[in-house]
């Protein structure tokens, strides 16, 4: 067997190991793993809770690469990003090379590692700068410390939500032109009822698909901006089954149901500023929905126009809007 076939054939395997990891997503798998075999950088975009961060993390891992994590905010400088060289040693050793402390880049580069720039879209524009050239060239050149060469398997993979979400930016077209882009929308309702069953084995099926229906609805709700991830359907199951369990009702009763829902979706909506209406009242109505007043003997959660106004809004934000 040829070193290509011997390549393609672990690269298959590969893939094949990883989609029993990540649920419904060979397709965006398979990109991936090519793109890093042929040397290219990749940009994973599309909204939360798509599973950008767990695809790439176990791309890594199964792939047996290095992968050094970054948190893309605003706050992240080339500074902090490249490194600095310690003052209390430069004191007493002078700007020596023993001296300079790696940061994220400059570890991913000698290391040979997948460098994992997460929400990139939030980066100033000033650091993102610094990666357009080490992924022209492959190689950065820091004052008083001189050239760092990528080692072999260095790679660039990024992740952005949608560039209009709250604290979004446009990138560049200097690091699209250097990247594969790859988007992920949201997967279908059966394969996030099978990821909801997964991460919560205790959880009803029928329980764990009404609940995906719910967080699904929320999407397309006309008052809704940003709907809730498949996150928010596994801690709605989750906590509905704890819950059920102190209040010895069932989970789908409103007694339980109606306050994990309100719980756990509430603050995940972004309602939309031509609307009045709370995350709350979305919540009761998608939940009221899909499983009707079943179980309201007994309680259940209170009527939001009961409960005093929430205080102390973020800035800019109607009052009530999450």
């Amino acid at each position: 067997m040829g070193v290509r076939a011997a390549r393609v054939k672990a690269d298959r395997a590969l893939i094949d190991d990883l989609d029993a990891l990540v649920v419904g997503r060979r397709r965006e798998l398979e990109i991936i793993v090519a793109a890093l075999a042929a040397h290219r950088h990749v940009l994973l975009e599309g909204p939360p809770g798509t599973g950008k961060s767990t695809l790439l993390r176990a791309v890594a891992n199964v792939g047996g690469a290095g992968f050094v994590f970054v948190e893309g905010n605003a706050e992240l400088t080339a500074a902090r990003l490249i490194g600095h060289f310690d003052p209390a040693r430069v004191l007493a050793e002078g700007y020596d090379p023993d001296v300079f402390v790696d940061g994220p880049l400059l570890r991913a580069l000698r290391d040979g590692a997948l460098l994992y720039v997460e929400e990139i879209n939030r980066v100033p524009e000033e650091t993102l700068n610094v990666l357009v050239s080490v992924m022209s060239e492959g190689e950065l050149h820091v004052p008083r410390l001189g050239r760092v060469d990528a080692a072999p398997g260095f790679a660039l993979v990024a992740a952005m939500n949608p560039f209009d979400a709250i604290g979004t930016a446009r990138i560049s077209s200097a690091i699209y032109d250097r990247m594969c882009r790859v988007t992920m929308g949201y997967q279908d309702a059966d394969i996030e009822t099978r990821i909801v069953e997964r991460e919560a084995p205790e959880a009803e099926p029928d329980f764990a698909r009404r609940v995906v229906a719910v967080v699904r609805a929320s999407r397309e709700h006309p008052d809704v901006r940003i709907g809730s991830s498949v996150r928010g359907a596994i801690d709605l199951v989750r906590l509905a089954d704890q819950l059920a369990l102190l209040r010895d009702a069932a989970p789908d009763s409103a007694a339980v149901g109606l306050d994990a829902a309100l719980a756990a979706l509430s603050g995940r909506l972004r309602v939309a500023e031509s609307t009045e209406r709370r995350a709350d009242d979305i919540v009761r109505d998608l939940w009221l929905a899909e499983f009707g007043r079943e179980g309201d003997e007994g309680g259940g959660a209170p009527d939001p126009q009961d409960q005093p106004e929430p205080q102390g809004d973020a800035p800019g934000e109607q009052p009530g809007k999450v």
